[in-house]
């Protein structure tokens, strides 16, 4: 036990000073070195989750001896034998996960402590420098040991007021995810609500003069918990943070992704390495072309569903038709399917789409992908107001054919994603973002890796103040809707400022880039003419007059 260390750690808490940790959940004690070289307060050995062994956790002890950073071990319960093995290898304390109520928490500062205080027993281990020590540690090991519970549910949070009575606790922790779970919200760090519960029990935490941790999500979210009053705050978890890293030099080259549960890149927009010019191979044969809502050719598809053409046939898209259906209050489409895959995504008004007989009710930009031969329907419940969506269809030459046939309806939870092998519902505010760029996030609504057969690609993009993708060019066809901001499109030099709906057609072969030359956020709907995002980077002179590439 590092008494120093302890004492320093306190005193800065007393001070209204911050102490910073790293959680360590890897094998390597060069991380908790790191850690110690680079001055942190603490280090949370993380024995709950995760695969770190006795060994694992007695070398990351190790690394922190004769240093002032605090070593503490998470067990995974409140267990006597998990914290008197973990005190007696020589961490300076426990985190204890999970606690509720007084009798768990009362159980944990027992099993910390020796006799007649406790029921810690006293072994000939590290703890007492293998029983030379025993009169040294047993007298100051009672008084300076920390005991750290986490509250990580919303009982935990409910009952703060009983287990702040419980004696021997100077910091309470807290668990975002945990809590967010156990509030019905699992797999998001703080869910609708959470936030606030958090900060009230933070604030009842600390009107009785004791202090409040919690991980950090980022370094914005580190100074926003300095701010919000944490004193003990945990820079992140060490696989994270490398994590984090790799994203940002990634995100430098344009080549962010997200990793899935199956170990692989959620991104499947393929980035081939950057080239000095593309290959005469991808030559275009036609321009860009620009399109404003209001300007595209117009259908009545059914009695009050128009449909305005932005990206199709008429300015020479290939293999893509892209623009808006506007359904009048209580409007309907038939049941009908096609012969390519469609995509629609909500932006005002309220919408009902069935897929033989599954109903979805979408909100604003919410997305809906049907295959190709799936038979699907959609209407607009609302009374008085019109409902827009936008389009996507895999064809320059769009048809249908209608189905007059019954399904039995079955209404949909809002949490459902579709069925799979047929449609696919990306809910806008549960889908899984990944960085495109510098400060720009991208969702993915449809592609072949999610929808196999679905014959084209899309989602959604927002980009940040300064956002900007690489000069690039893709071998299809692309749309690119602006729903959100001002959009400034570069095309080998041609400059175009896009706003309020309008609509890019990038052709094949065309090097371009869209950046957010704003102090607002700029978003986009996308879709391309191919069933995987792939796309090709290119010196950035490539996108400039003077580097043209097809100049003759």
């Amino acid at each position: 036990m590092k008494i120093p260390a302890l004492q320093q750690f306190r005193e800065k808490l007393a001070a209204n000073e911050p102490v910073y940790c790293l959680w360590v959940t890897l094998e390597s004690a060069s991380i908790t070195e790191m850690a110690v070289a680079l001055g942190l307060d603490w280090v949370v050995i993380d024995a709950e989750h995760g695969h770190l062994d006795w060994r694992d956790i007695l070398e990351h002890i190790r690394a922190t001896v004769r240093s002032n950073t605090v070593a503490l071990v998470r067990v995974a319960e409140v267990n006597i034998g998990l914290i008197k093995r973990s005190l007696d290898i020589g961490a300076d304390g426990v985190v204890v996960p999970w606690i509720e109520s007084a009798k768990q928490l009362t159980d944990a500062v027992a099993y910390a402590h020796y006799p007649p205080e406790g029921l810690r027993g006293i072994g000939a281990e590290r703890a007492t420098c293998w029983g030379q020590c025993f009169a040294e540690h047993a007298e100051q090991a009672n008084e300076k040991v920390l005991v750290v519970p986490i509250i990580e549910s919303v009982k935990g949070g409910a009952n703060i007021a009983q287990l702040l009575n419980v004696d021997g606790i100077e910091v309470f922790f807290f668990g975002p995810a945990d809590y967010s779970s156990t509030a019905g919200y699992p797999g998001q760090w703080e869910g609708p609500g959470v936030a606030e519960q958090i900060l009230a029990t933070k604030d009842a935490i600390r009107a009785q003069c004791k202090h409040c941790g919690v991980v950090a999500t980022g370094n914005e979210n580190l100074i926003e918990r300095r701010e919000q009053g944490f004193g003990m705050i945990g820079l992140g978890l060490d696989g994270g943070l490398m994590v984090r890293s790799l994203h940002n030099c990634l995100e430098t080259v344009g080549r962010d992704t997200k990793i899935t549960p199956t170990f692989t890149s959620e991104n499947t927009e393929t980035v081939v390495p950057t080239v000095t010019r593309p290959p005469e191979s991808m030559r275009p044969d036609r321009l860009e072309v620009m399109n404003s809502l209001g300007t595209g050719p117009k259908a009545e598809v059914e009695a009050g569903v128009t449909f305005e053409i932005l990206v199709g046939t008429h300015n020479n898209a290939r293999n893509l038709t892209t623009g808006f259906a506007t359904f009048k209050p209580r409007a309907q489409i038939p049941y009908h399917q096609h012969p390519f895959g469609e995509s629609a995504t909500l932006i005002s008004g309220r919408m009902v789409i069935e897929v033989e007989g599954r109903r979805y009710e979408l909100q604003p930009l919410d997305n809906i992908t049907i295959p190709h031969g799936v038979p699907h329907t959609g209407y607009n419940p609302s009374p008085n107001k019109p409902a827009v969506l936008h389009a996507i269809l895999g064809t320059d030459t769009p048809s249908r054919e209608l189905i007059d046939q019954t399904y039995p309806q079955r209404t949909m939870p809002d949490s459902a994603s579709g069925c799979p092998g047929m449609e696919r519902v990306t809910r806008f505010s549960l889908a899984r973002r990944y960085e495109a760029g510098p400060h720009i996030s991208f969702i993915d609504f449809f592609n072949e890796n999610l929808l196999p057969g679905i014959g084209m690609s899309g989602g959604y993009g927002l980009f940040h103040p300064t956002g900007r993708l690489p000069a690039h060019l893709h071998d299809f066809d692309e749309s690119i809707c602006i729903i959100e901001g001002n959009a400034t499109c570069l095309v080998e030099g041609r400059r175009y400022t896009l706003s309020d709906y309008a609509t890019a057609l990038q052709p094949r072969g065309r090097v371009h880039y869209f950046a957010n030359e704003t102090d607002q956020t700029m978003a986009m709907i996308w879709a391309y003419a191919s069933p995987l995002p792939l796309r090709m980077v290119v010196h950035e002179r490539c996108a400039t007059p003077e580097g043209d590439p097809w100049k003759q």
